[in-house]
């Protein structure tokens, strides 16, 4: 689709979208499949199809986030927490998602979510806690296995830049901070026409030789079907070869927390330097240790699961949110547990959404909500 787009005020031009090009790029970076089993990250009500005109980026998307869209005439909203995470049999409008879902379809306002997925890439929430922490050379705490593939396919050699680039271009060759990777080893290949067959070289019925290239890279398991599908139309052959094996290997990219370094401090002045930087109420924390605070482990929202992990990675402080009382226990004098709340671990991510497509979008209009949605007061 061409952009459209509409003058707002005479200094601006305000662009519209139709709202799979918000999702893909949003997806392009935290894919789908990185989302945890339990969750329902994606798209939640409203069609691809639609155009969008402007949206409104919060945390929850709770009934007051749906009235302050609908008077600044969004007609998306983006939200970190899915505001369904089970499935609907009634829209009674007795509880509070219902009564968000049949607001949303009743003023065509869409609502688009992502959660875990966003918290599991390196450059997700936890990101914007280590950032707003002063963390540096951080690194995925848990990475995650199973999330790679192997593919090696065979073609002519003089083709074989035209295969490679096309198979970049969907997304494989990516490791780490390089991409385009790839091994090329050379050799012969051999086959025989049927007679039904339109070979690119050779005749029906007769064995043909061809110098061919063996190209080998590597893709994220979720982009298979795009890289094949590249792959198969870049190649001259009317059957292309290709074996996809599954990897066991970290993706160091996509996991659980983030640790890295700060610049060394007492763990008071560490806790109240969190306190601060997170606009935390209070902070929960166990026992200190008297040690000097130099290498964080953080993660946004529930993050008990992680402990044993940051103790192993030998950090000094692990910051998340939602611990229970024996769970802070298991710290064992191991490491400082400092548990901020979970709405503000996480409070930032709304930063995150909108430095995430200003950078893509620069003219379509984007606003962050006004509306503290965190459930918890305190006294």
């Amino acid at each position: 689709m061409s952009p459209r787009f509409v003058n707002s005020y005479p200094q601006f031009v305000i662009r519209i979208m139709k709202l799979k090009e918000i999702t893909d790029h949003l997806e392009s970076i935290a894919p789908l499949a990185y989302q945890e089993s339990y969750d329902n990250a994606g798209l939640i009500c409203g069609s691809h199809d639609l155009e969008v005109t402007a949206a409104l980026i919060c945390l929850d998307s709770t009934e007051a986030v749906l009235d302050e869209a609908i008077a600044m005439g969004c007609n998306l909203v983006i939200a970190h927490h899915p505001i369904v995470f089970s499935g609907l049999k009634k829209f009674n409008g007795k509880n509070y998602v219902e009564r968000v879902i049949i607001k949303a379809i009743r003023n065509n306002i869409a609502i688009y979510a992502a959660h875990t997925n966003l918290d599991n890439v390196i450059d997700g929430v936890n990101a914007k806690i280590a950032e707003k922490l002063g963390m540096k050379d951080c690194r995925i705490l848990v990475p995650q296995k199973d999330k790679l593939k192997r593919l090696i396919t065979f073609c002519p050699q003089d083709k074989a830049d035209e295969v490679r680039n096309a198979m970049f271009k969907a997304g494989a060759g990516q490791i780490g901070n390089y991409d385009e990777c790839s091994f090329n080893s050379m050799g012969t290949g051999t086959f025989r026409a049927g007679e039904d067959a339109d070979p690119y070289v050779g005749k029906p019925g007769e064995r043909h030789e061809e110098k061919e290239t063996k190209i080998e890279t590597i893709l994220p398991a979720h982009l298979e079907s795009k890289v094949l599908s590249a792959l198969i139309k870049a190649h001259p052959y009317e059957e292309v070869a290709y074996d996809l094996i599954p990897l066991h290997n970290v993706h160091k990219e996509v996991g659980g927390g983030l640790i890295g370094e700060i610049e060394e401090a007492d763990e008071m002045e560490f806790l109240k330097r969190l306190k601060s930087a997170m606009k935390a109420e209070s902070v929960r924390f166990t026992a200190l240790r008297g040690k000097k605070v130099k290498k964080v482990a953080v993660c946004g929202g529930s993050g008990s699961f992680l402990l044993p992990a940051a103790i192993r990675a030998g950090a000094d402080v692990f910051v998340t949110a939602d611990f229970k009382y024996h769970q802070f226990f298991d710290a064992e004098n191991q490491i400082v547990i400092a548990d901020i709340g979970h709405y503000e671990s996480e409070q930032y991510t709304s930063e995150l959404f909108y430095e995430i497509l200003k950078k893509k979008f620069s003219t379509f209009a984007l606003h962050l909500s006004k509306i503290n949605t965190n459930p918890i007061n305190y006294l």
